[in-house]
């Protein structure tokens, strides 16, 4: 029967084989007081555990194999961090496994001994060929269930991005405003322009912007001359103007570097989110935001209130143009639209309130993360509509950031056996 080490690892944990008259190879009896602690990083995967042998209770780590003779392949014998190991866990003993200093390893084969439903589950309800593997089988997941591997995908996923907001943190030396600055130029790319943007606010301080607020087209120049997207010239008085302005801020600043338009990606964007338009809309909201760090943590709580502090207009060049040089016979920009305010306050505010309680040990910042996502529209992407599919609906962005977490997370690289879901399926009735 094909299967993965995963597998035999959630069997050892939850105990899923017959533990009646349980014996290593060598005939010692096996009683398991602990299975241990699973360890999904680097050493044996399962740390302090407690098995009594021949009456002996021995305290240490268990090692789980397919075959014996993956102690060798995995060149375990000459890892110290195996020495601790009391007891290699395998489905078949096929070679016979010494320690270093000559004597048994003690083995406990578990072939024939798995329960036959579990097995049966594995094979049944986890399809690892589609892209949800557990699919045919969600409606069956209790929703208790469900939601508890939601929120834990969520978690991982907020702490994921709280790891990005700590280096930055880290980069600017512990300066939170900077850092608040550094996260809104890297979620206002949107992915496909989220590293440029990301290396501009580097290139260009937030304290600089402050100092120039009250003059948008200051603001403009600074970041779209060191973006390197202000063309040499143009017949545009107003274009000429920014020209001029980067020219002197330059100088005055004595910049060496910046961007140039090779750095930046239109072809994968759509106008409303050329980078040029961005940009504009960026200075927008920084001249409106004289503390940007007191505005998304103190100043603003609810949903409405971040509208109105992301949803400010441009100037006036940039709601008819959505880059240099070629105007548009619609209204190119009145401010960014509601589902770009949805996904910037899931990307840039909930990230950012999440780091700040967890750097500060403050808990509660994350109780209001949570809050606010549960008061936001589910995103549409083909990630929750894969979801809808097969009849799991996201509700709000708490239920859809979940589901992106566990498709991306266990679904995409087959972690089934991670997952509560699939746990869930595979344990069936066995217990």
């Amino acid at each position: 029967m094909d299967f993965r080490e995963d597998f035999l690892q959630l069997v050892w944990k939850y105990q899923y084989f017959d533990r009646k008259g349980l014996k290593t190879l060598e005939g010692q009896s096996v009683q398991i007081l602990n299975v241990g602690f699973h360890n999904q990083g680097e050493g044996p995967d399962f740390r302090d555990s407690t098995v009594v042998l021949d009456g002996v209770t021995l305290h240490g780590h268990v090692e789980v194999h397919r075959f014996a003779s993956e102690w060798k392949q995995h060149a375990h014998g000459g890892d110290p961090a195996y020495n601790s190991v009391i007891l290699h866990v395998v489905w078949e003993n096929d070679r016979n496994v010494l320690r270093n200093d000559g004597t048994p390893l003690p083995t406990l084969e578990l072939k024939g001994k798995i329960f036959l439903d579990v097995w049966r589950n594995y094979e049944n309800l986890l399809d690892f060929k589609s892209d949800l593997p557990c699919a045919h089988a969600l409606h069956t997941v209790p929703d208790i269930i469900r939601f508890s591997a939601l929120e834990k995908a969520l978690v991982e996923r907020l702490l994921e991005k709280s790891k990005l907001i700590l280096e930055i943190l880290d980069q600017t030396k512990g300066d939170w405003e900077e850092t608040a600055y550094r996260w809104l130029f890297t979620c206002f790319g949107f992915k496909v322009n989220s590293r440029p943007m990301s290396e501009l606010a580097v290139l260009v301080p937030y304290k600089i912007l402050q100092k120039h607020r009250t003059q948008v087209s200051a603001l403009e120049a600074m970041l779209l001359g060191q973006a390197g997207l202000l063309p040499e010239k143009s017949d545009e008085p107003y274009v000429q103007h920014l020209i001029r302005e980067h020219d002197f801020y330059q100088k005055k600043f004595n910049w060496q570097q910046k961007l140039s338009r090779q750095h930046w990606s239109f072809m994968g964007a759509r106008p409303t989110n050329f980078p040029t338009l961005r940009i504009a809309q960026l200075a927008a909201i920084l001249s409106q935001a004289p503390n940007l760090l007191q505005a998304v943590m103190e100043e603003s709580r609810e949903f409405w209130t971040f509208k109105k502090l992301l949803q400010v207009k441009p100037s006036d060049y940039w709601q008819y143009h959505y880059s240099f040089g070629k105007p548009t016979e619609k209204t190119a920009s009145r401010g960014i639209s509601g589902q770009t305010l949805e996904l910037l306050i899931i990307n840039f505010v909930i990230p950012l309130w999440f780091s700040y309680g967890r750097y500060f040990q403050q808990p509660e910042w994350q109780e209001r993360c949570f809050d606010l996502m549960q008061t936001i529209p589910a995103e549409n992407n083909f990630i929750i509509r894969t979801y809808g599919e097969k009849g799991w609906k996201a509700e709000n962005a708490f239920d859809s950031q979940g589901m992106i977490g566990l498709f991306r997370g266990y679904c995409q690289p087959q972690k089934c056996l991670s997952c509560k879901i699939g746990q869930s399926l595979l344990k069936g009735q066995s217990k």
